[in-house]
């Protein structure tokens, strides 16, 4: 596995496709995150942020490869283990991103409530806006598996399947994204936050699942 995870990041890293997506958050966080402004809050738009870019990165890591070279390195080691690899390799480029983006949110943004009548615990502060990116990360994974192939073949549908479901998961009621960034929108205006680990644990649980359908329709369908 660790030589497909190599190989599909050098596929992305040559490809340069991945700046499209990493210009977007880029653009994200110039609009939503200023200096100075209060730091959880500013979490929760970096957090949110990283859902629709892992939809897109799962997106690119999945249909990156020629299908002359897919057919034989999936004759090689599996379809299955193949289609694992994209998945992972999506999704963990969109994890490093969420590290970095949390450290930069933290260093530029003040550690008070909206109105700076409350100190905010910056190590408190970390620990929270990073666990809910990584559960924004981890559900964005699934929009962008259930939304391009092998369950979604056609382009168009697939792009239009992973804007709606993104947005979807960011507002339904009841989701985990949505449950952990308002968490931190309104612990920054009432100083009152918790550590989103159910948020994150519940995102596992749907991701786990849906890899595992995912691989396995990729290998059934080759």
């Amino acid at each position: 596995m660790t030589a497909l995870l190599r190989y599909q990041a050098a596929l992305l890293a040559r490809s340069q496709r991945w700046l499209a997506p990493l210009l977007l958050y880029a653009a994200v966080l110039a609009v939503g995150v200023q200096g100075g402004q209060p730091v959880l809050g500013s979490l929760g738009v970096a957090a949110a942020a990283l859902l629709p870019v892992t939809a897109w990165a799962v997106h690119l890591c999945v249909g990156q490869e020629p299908p002359a070279a897919r057919t034989v390195v999936s004759a090689a080691v599996g379809a299955r283990r193949v289609h694992l690899a994209s998945l992972l390799t999506g999704t963990g480029c969109a994890a490093a991103l969420a590290v970095v983006s949390t450290a930069v949110v933290l260093l530029v943004s003040a550690p008070v409530t909206d109105d700076g009548a409350h100190e905010v615990a910056r190590s408190s502060a970390a620990l929270a806006g990073l666990l809910a990116s990584l559960c924004c990360v981890l559900l964005g994974a699934v929009v962008g598996a259930l939304s391009t192939r092998p369950v979604v073949e056609r382009r168009g549908w697939s792009v239009a399947a992973a804007v709606l479901g993104s947005l979807l998961v960011l507002v339904a009621a009841g989701s985990p994204a949505r449950y952990a960034v308002t968490d931190l929108v309104t612990g920054s205006r009432t100083g009152t936050f918790h550590q989103p680990v159910l948020p994150l644990l519940a995102a596992l649980a749907v991701a786990a699942p849906v890899a595992y359908f995912v691989c396995r329709t990729a290998a059934r369908r080759g």
